[in-house]
């Protein structure tokens, strides 16, 4: 099943719907086709193998999505805050590429590539119609979209998603047109990420509205739910962490907020707790997935938040710490260094198998095992129950005088003290110990912890070889755009650094 066919079964059944909000720009399912077309024929007569996109998102996305399905030729969001030496090293990695691009990226993407304008590319979407024999359902199997890597361990990978890996997932995660009349779902995930282009194909199989946020703001955000009457969205724990306090400082209630999913990177459970008790009548999802896997492949229902929550059941109640249980589509298994499967409880890395999951590079190939099993490289565990914990990357994993120290263990630890707001946990070089452990800690506003309070709160709950070496204040961790935690830019500040 080709990508196309989610717009067409969604204009051929309700053509006048609206499907995009993006600015000012309101587009139908019909709309949307009919660009897609025209779409089609500019990259077709462009004579483009690939089609980049270097831009902030909104109706770009969904258009260039289908444009670049119905024109048969795979398409890449790349990452627009990359520099013009990072953007052009990826680019130059697609097959004879035409480069769609936002006017302030223009002078970015620089000279050496077939480039158009993204206005441009819309107009002339408006006016082109392809050829009939031009317009074909590709290949299932063949690759749909090809999105790179965040990096943030290891140089960026090109990610080879086919039209088959994508449709499974929808079609297996949404009722196509399940939405309500009046359901609009907010997005303002970069359209770089998986989780922008599953946004997309998702909720425009499933009927809804989709308003697009491409800068994303705290306050617009909560003003767009309240406009737009936004009854779902998806935000970046960065995102949540902001939006909860502007809804603290404004008393401000969204009454037509049903659901709110977030992923992209672990959550603070201080944040989810906060978050739960701001907004009781939204139901709350803890959605896990990675690009190699099409998005979600885990799932923390809104009815498991609320019974963790409230539960004095200590087991039940660590749930909330949990991505939740895998989707009906998805095989999971926690393996041993050796191979060998883990039962509950035991910790080892995540392998996952199922039809949405890709696990193949460019350059690279397919990195499935003889039985279809990808290593996710994330270190996890299953509980009796089925609820999956994510303990970080392998990558991160603490080697220190020979001991393996998962960072997420103390993190989880370190977030739970009042004047702590955010940590990171990170192993900086050291000549006797190989790696030490430093906690990367954001004070609570207004609060001035002691390194060595912190420490004894951490001793006091974790066996003395993770307590941190030394503990380190930030204004702020950096991150990426989807909320992950740059580990290799703390670890090179702290390896450049002679401790205090």
């Amino acid at each position: 099943m080709s990508i196309s066919l989610l717009l067409e079964m969604a204009s051929s059944t309700d053509p006048d719907r609206t499907a995009v909000v993006s600015g000012d720009l309101r587009l139908t399912t019909g709309d949307l086709s009919a660009l897609a077309d025209g779409g089609a024929a500019v990259v077709t007569a462009a004579g483009a193998q690939h089609v980049a996109y270097v831009g902030a998102g909104g109706a770009l996305l969904p258009l260039l999505l289908f444009a670049s399905a119905r024109a048969g030729v795979p398409v890449t969001p790349l990452n627009y805050r990359l520099s013009s030496d990072g953007l052009r090293a990826l680019i130059s990695r697609l097959p004879d590429p035409l480069v769609v691009v936002d006017d302030e990226y223009r002078d970015a993407v620089g000279d050496g590539f077939r480039v158009i304008g993204s206005a441009e590319f819309l107009a002339a979407a408006r006016h082109e119609h392809p050829a009939p024999e031009d317009m074909a359902f590709p290949d299932p199997d063949s690759v749909g979209v090809v999105l790179f890597t965040s990096g943030t361990t290891s140089a960026p990978k090109a990610v080879e998603l086919t039209h088959n890996n994508l449709t499974s997932y929808i079609t297996g995660t949404v009722e196509f047109g399940s939405a309500e009349p009046d359901d609009a779902a907010l997005i303002c995930v970069p359209p770089y990420h998986i989780a922008g282009v599953s946004a997309a194909l998702s909720n425009l199989y499933a009927g809804r509205k989709m308003v697009y946020l491409t800068q994303f703001d705290a306050r617009e955000w909560v003003r767009l739910v309240a406009a737009e009457g936004v009854t779902s969205a998806t935000v970046v724990p960065t995102m949540l962490d902001r939006i909860v306090t502007v809804l603290e400082a404004q008393n401000t209630a969204l009454p037509t907020l049903r659901t709110l999913a977030y992923g992209g990177s672990k959550v603070a459970l201080p944040l989810v707790r906060k978050a739960l008790e701001l907004l009781p009548a939204v139901g709350f999802v803890n959605a896990y997935g990675l690009t190699e896997t099409s998005s979600t492949i885990a799932v923390l229902t809104p009815d498991d938040h609320r019974v963790a929550l409230g539960s004095d059941d200590e087991a039940v109640a660590k749930r909330l710490g949990s991505v939740g249980q895998p989707v009906p589509s998805i095989e999971v298994q926690i393996r041993a260094e050796d191979g060998t499967v883990l039962g509950p409880g035991e910790t080892g890395e995540l392998f996952v198998r199922g039809e949405q999951v890709s696990g193949r590079y460019t350059g690279i190939g397919s990195v499935l095992d003889a039985h279809g099993w990808f290593p996710t490289k994330d270190v996890a565990t299953l509980d009796e129950d089925g609820y999956l914990y994510i303990g970080g990357r392998s990558d991160d994993t603490i080697i220190r005088g020979g001991e393996n120290i998962a960072p997420a263990e103390i993190e989880d630890v370190l977030v739970e003290h009042p004047d702590v707001r955010d940590c990171a946990v990170v192993g900086p070089e050291d000549p006797e110990w190989g790696q030490i452990i430093v906690a990367v800690v954001v004070p609570a506003a207004g609060a001035e912890p002691q390194p060595e309070e912190l420490r004894d709160f951490v001793r006091a709950q974790l066996r003395g070889s993770r307590t941190p070496d030394r503990v380190v204040f930030r204004d702020e961790l950096p991150t990426n755009a989807t909320g992950k935690v740059l580990r290799r830019e703390l670890v090179s500040e702290l390896n450049a650094k002679e401790p205090a």
